[in-house]
């Protein structure tokens, strides 16, 4: 069993002795989650951590669309409840890179990329897939494309 995985189950306990009923809810989806994607296929197998993190990002990007989904709505007691459940499972992924940073990682990889040559928009999906390697679980898919297209543009 990977680390994430184990911690979950840990601190799914720890939550049922403690009577947290919103931590008890998050930490089970995300269990879940994990042990859907195990069976999921041919047959049954052991995820590695990178793969639960993925699972973990995953699920805590359903939240923030939902939440947000029920703010447009009006919606603010779903839309908190959805809040608290993605800051519980926000402290199973590795800490979140700032900006300038993943700015900084796009400018080093547009470099080997273009090896010299000008950075062109054909260099995006091989820039792209360099910096998603690198920040994989610590920054947004979708800021990071913004990022990448407006360093090639």
């Amino acid at each position: 069993m990977a680390a994430v995985k184990s911690q979950l189950k840990s601190d799914l306990v720890a939550a049922m002795k403690a009577h947290d009923d919103k931590a008890k809810s998050a930490i089970r989806m995300a269990i879940s989650a994990i042990s859907a994607e195990e069976v999921a296929g041919d047959s049954a197998r052991e995820l590695t951590d990178d793969q639960e993190q993925a699972i973990i990002t995953k699920q805590v990007n359903v939240r923030k669309d939902s939440a947000q989904a029920y703010r447009d709505a009006g919606r603010d007691e779903l839309a908190e409840a959805e809040e608290a459940e993605l800051a519980i499972l926000q402290k199973y992924l590795p800490a979140q890179l700032e900006e300038s940073e993943v700015r900084t990682i796009i400018d080093e990889e547009i470099a080997k990329a273009a090896d010299g040559g000008p950075a062109t928009m054909k260099l995006m999906g091989s820039v792209m897939k360099a910096v998603q390697a690198r920040v994989m679980g610590r920054f947004d898919g979708k800021t990071t494309a913004a990022l990448v297209k407006d360093a090639l543009s």
